[in-house]
C-alpha cells in the first residue's frame, strides 16, 4: 500500500459503530512492510554489531529498528492506530519490533486472520528492555539512591580541593555523582577532590561515583590584557542619596595578607607609616578624579588599621595617603595591592572584532563602525585557543561568543586571523572576557578528539575516576580513539560519557551510540549550553527530545545537563521555568547541577521534584497514578 493510499485510508478515525475491515488490512500490510524494513536494516549493520559488547547487542539491534521506524513519516499510521484504541507506536523506543508485532497480532485477530508469534526476531520486549536500561545505568552510574531512581550529579567547585566539609555536605545532601571538570584546576587539585569524595562516601556510607570531564578541543577566547588597577570605595546610601554606612577599608603592611576585622576591602601601605597611626587620625588624598577625599581611622590593632570613607572615591597606583595629624616619621605613604580589573572588550552591533592566533597588539581600524566614536583608536582583538580554525572557516559563516551572548558573521579570513562583524548584542553593548567559549555552528571543523592536554590528563583520570566524559565528541572514530587510549592505560572498563554539545555530534548520534556500545558502561550527556548555541535556541527543545528517544532505543543512560535550577543554586530563589525544566529531567537517568552558593538548596529541591515525578512518569510513559487532589468531598 502506498503512503498516499494509506493517508486516504486513515484520514479519519473510524467511527465507533463502523468497522472497515479493508482499511484494517491495508494497515496490516503497511506494518508488515515496516517490519521487513527493520529486519533488513538490522542485517545491513551486522559488521557494526560485531564490535558491540555482548551486553549491548540486543540494544544495538533495537536501535537499528528504531532508526528504521523514524526514517519515514508515520503520522497517519499513528493517528489511525490511536483512533482504534491500539498502540500508536509513539512510545515504542525501547522495544520497537516487539511493539510492532503486538499491534500486528491484534489486527490479525480483529480481521479473523491467523497469527503466530515472532518473538525469535525480537531483541527485547517491554519488560526485558527496562531491565537492560536499568543494568546499563547501574554499570555506568551505580545503584540508584533510596526513594529516587534518577541520580543527581554535582559539578565540584575549585574550593572542593581544600574544603572537605563542603564535599561531605554535598554527599550527605544527596549527591550521587561528583563531576570534576578537567578544563579547570590541575592534577593536584583533582586528586584532592577525589580523595575528599571517597572519604565522604565512606563517612556517610553512601556510594558516590566520580565523573572526570576531559577538556577536549574547546575553542575559547585567549587572554586579554588586564584593565586598570583601581579600588572604588562606595558608601551605602539610602533612597535619598544620604550615606547610611561608610565604606570600610583595611590598611595593612605591605607583604601582609592578614584580614583587618570589619574591612570589606584592603590596601597595602608602608609598615612604619602604618605603625604610627592612631584611632581618630584623618588620612587625606586626591582620588583618580582629583577630588579631595578623607579616610577616618576608627580602629588599630596588630593586623592593621580600619578606616572609613563617607564619600565615593577611586584609588589608583599613584594615589598617596597623607596623615593630617603632625608627628614623628613620614606622614605620607604610597599604596599597593590594588585590585586589577579583568581584561574586557566592549562590543556593539556593527563593530568589527578580530580573532587571532595569539593576543596580538591592537591593529589600527580600517574604518569606523556606524554610530561609534570617531576617537575609536583600535580594532578590538582577541586571541583564541585553537589556531587550526583559521584554515577551516569561511566568509559568511556565523561565529558566537560567550554561550551565544554575542553573535557575529565572518567577513575576512587569513592564515593568522579572522575578522567578524558583530550582528547580535544588546543595545547597550556586550562585554567579552578571556576564556569565553567560541562556537562556529556553520563551519565543518576537523579537530582532534583528544588534545595533547587530554592525553596527559588521562594518566590521572584513570586512577581517580569511575567514568570519563568525552567533550566535544564529533564522530565514531573519536570514541574509538578514547577507548584505545584507555586500553593502553590498562583501564578498559572505565565508563565513557559522550557529551553531545555540537551540531555534528547530534548529526552523527547513531554512529556515536553504536561506537559507545563497544564497552559495557556508556552513556550520553545532553550538554544543552553549547548545543543550544550550535543548533539554535529555537531548535533545542526538539533536539533534546530526539536525543532522549535515540538513547532510550539504545537502552543507554542519559545525563540531563546545563543550567538545571541554576538560578536557585546561584541566588537561592528558583525561576518558574526552571522548575518545569527540572521535572523534565525525570526522563533521564541522571540530572546535573552546577556549582553555586546555594547548591544544597538546589539539591534538596531537585530530590523532591524527581521523587514525586517518578510516580507519574517512566521515561515518556505516563503511569496513571491516582490524583488525590481532585477527590470529591465524601468520596
Amino acid at each position: 500500500m502506498t503512503t498516499a493510499k494509506l493517508k486516504r485510508a486513515t484520514a479519519t478515525t473510524p467511527p465507533t459503530d463502523t468497522w472497515d475491515a479493508q482499511a484494517c488490512k491495508d494497515v496490516i500490510a503497511q506494518l508488515w512492510a515496516l517490519r521487513a524494513a527493520m529486519l533488513a536494516n538490522e542485517k545491513s549493520l551486522l559488521q557494526t554489531f560485531e564490535k558491540v559488547d555482548p551486553s549491548y547487542l540486543a540494544s544495538a539491534r533495537n536501535l537499528s529498528h528504531y532508526l528504521t521506524l523514524r526514517h519515514a513519516d508515520h503520522a497517519h499510521l499513528q493517528d489511525w492506530l490511536a483512533g482504534m484504541g491500539l498502540s500508536s507506536l509513539g512510545r515504542s523506543e525501547s522495544n520497537v519490533l516487539a511493539n510492532v508485532d503486538k499491534v500486528l497480532g491484534i489486527l490479525h485477530r480483529l480481521t479473523g486472520q491467523a497469527w503466530e508469534a515472532h518473538s525469535a526476531d525480537e531483541p527485547v520486549g517491554i519488560k526485558s528492555s527496562k531491565k537492560l536500561l536499568d543494568r546499563h545505568t547501574v554499570d555506568l552510574l551505580g545503584d540508584s539512591p533510596k526513594g529516587r531512581s534518577v541520580r543527581i550529579m554535582v559539578t565540584l567547585p575549585s574550593e572542593a580541593a581544600t574544603d572537605y566539609a563542603l564535599i561531605r555536605k554535598l554527599v550527605a545532601s544527596g549527591m550521587d555523582i561528583a563531576r570534576i571538570n578537567c578544563a579547570h584546576d590541575g592534577p593536584a587539585e583533582w586528586k584532592a577532590m577525589a580523595s575528599h569524595v571517597r572519604r565522604a562516601s565512606r563517612s556517610v556510607t553512601k556510594p558516590v561515583r566520580i565523573l572526570m570531564d576531559l577538556g577536549g578541543p574547546k575553542l575559547r577566547t585567549g587572554h586579554l590584557p588586564a584593565g586598570a588597577a583601581v579600588l572604588k570605595l562606595s558608601p551605602e546610601r539610602d533612597e535619598h542619596g544620604l550615606v547610611v554606612t561608610p565604606a570600610c577599608v583595611g590598611l595593612r603592611a605591605a607583604g601582609s595578607s592578614d584580614a583587618v576585622e570589619g574591612a570589606t576591602q584592603h590596601l597595602s601601605v608602608d609598615a612604619k607609616w602604618l605603625a604610627a597611626l592612631k584611632p581618630g587620625d584623618e588620612l587625606a588624598f586626591d582620588d583618580a578624579r582629583e577630588s579631595g577625599r578623607t579616610l577616618h581611622v576608627v580602629q588599630v590593632d596588630e593586623s592593621g588599621a580600619l578606616a572609613e570613607c563617607w564619600q565615593t572615591a577611586y584609588l589608583v597606583p599613584d594615589t598617596c595617603l597623607k596623615r593630617v595629624r603632625k608627628g614623628k616619621g613620614a606622614r605620607v605613604t604610597a599604596i599597593a595591592d590594588l585590585p586589577v580589573k579583568e581584561g574586557v572588550l566592549h562590543l556593539h552591533r556593527g563593530d568589527t572584532l578580530r580573532v587571532t592566533k595569539e593576543a596580538l597588539p591592537q591593529d589600527k581600524p580600517k574604518g569606523r563602525s556606524k554610530g561609534r566614536s570617531k576617537n575609536a583608536a583600535t580594532v578590538p582583538t582577541v586571541g583564541c585557543t585553537l589556531p587550526e580554525i583559521f584554515a577551516q572557516v569561511s566568509v559568511g559563516e556565523r561565529i558566537w561568543f560567550d554561550d551565544g551572548r554575542i553573535g557575529a558573521v565572518i567577513q575576512r579570513v587569513s592564515a593568522d586571523w579572522l575578522e567578524a562583524e558583530i550582528t547580535q548584542a544588546r543595545d547597550s553593548g556586550e562585554k567579552l572576557l578571556s576564556d569565553k567559549g567560541i562556537n562556529l555552528p556553520d563551519s565543518r571543523m576537523t579537530l582532534p578528539a583528544l588534545t595533547e592536554k587530554d592525553l596527559v590528563d588521562l594518566h590521572t583520570v584513570v586512577k581517580l575516576a569511575d567514568l570519563v566524559g568525552l567533550s566535544f565528541v564529533q564522530q565514531a572514530s573519536d570514541v574509538e580513539e578514547l577507548r584505545t587510549q584507555l586500553n593502553e592505560l590498562a583501564a578498559p572498563d572505565i565508563g565513557i560519557m559522550l557529551k553531545i554539545e555540537t551540531r555534528r555530534a547530534f548529526d552523527n548520534l547513531p554512529a556515536l551510540l553504536f561506537s559507545a556500545m563497544a564497552g559495557k558502561a556508556a552513556g550520553v550527556m545532553i550538554a544543552r549550553g553549547d548545543l543550544a548555541v550550535e543548533c539554535g535556541y529555537e531548535n533545542l527543545a526538539e533536539i533534546q527530545e530526539e536525543i532522549l528517544w535515540a538513547a532510550e532505543a539504545a537502552h543507554m543512560p542519559v545525563i540531563w545537563a546545563t543550567q538545571v535550577l541554576e538560578t536557585l543554586a546561584k541566588t537561592g530563589l528558583p525561576s518558574r521555568a526552571e522548575i518545569t525544566d527540572a521535572a523534565m529531567g525525570e526522563r533521564a537517568e541522571c540530572v546535573m547541577l552546577n556549582k553555586g552558593p546555594h547548591i544544597t538548596d538546589a539539591m534538596r529541591m531537585l530530590d523532591d521534584i524527581l521523587g514525586r515525578m517518578q510516580a507519574h512518569q517512566l521515561k515518556r510513559r505516563p503511569l496513571l497514578k491516582a490524583l488525590s487532589a481532585w477527590d470529591q468531598p465524601g468520596s
